[in-house]
């Protein structure tokens, strides 16, 4: 299947062609913005190695979209969410996470207001 032509990235000035919004460079600048200034710190503390390893140990038992899967497509999974945020008293558990492609992570979050919350 062909795929969409690469655009530049969206940060002003780069003349880099990508898949996404910004290129690799900028969109690791994007993330660090998001994480240092717009995240609220008691989250931002939730997320580091021991994250990682529980979101790589599920993301391997799950390797699937489970909200794809409700509609009975096969997507594979990119991303992990709380079900139940950790800034709401959320937690780890296994009961408490899903596996998502970014798609479905994205439309949930925003569904949600977590990260792109009118201000």
């Amino acid at each position: 299947m062909p795929r969409k032509p690469k655009r530049p990235c969206s940060f002003p000035g780069c003349p880099e062609l990508t898949d996404g919004r910004y290129c690799d460079m900028h969109q690791r600048q994007e993330d660090a913005y998001y994480n240092k200034y717009e995240r609220d710190p008691q989250t931002r503390k939730c997320y580091g190695r021991r994250w990682k390893r529980i979101r790589d140990r599920y993301i391997s038992e799950h390797p699937l979209c489970e909200e794809c899967q409700k509609y009975g497509r096969l997507t594979p999974a990119e991303e992990v969410h709380h079900i139940i945020p950790l800034s709401k008293g959320g937690t780890n558990a296994d009961s408490n996470l899903m596996s998502l492609c970014k798609q479905c992570h994205s439309s949930i979050t925003a569904r949600e207001g977590e990260r792109w919350a009118r201000r």
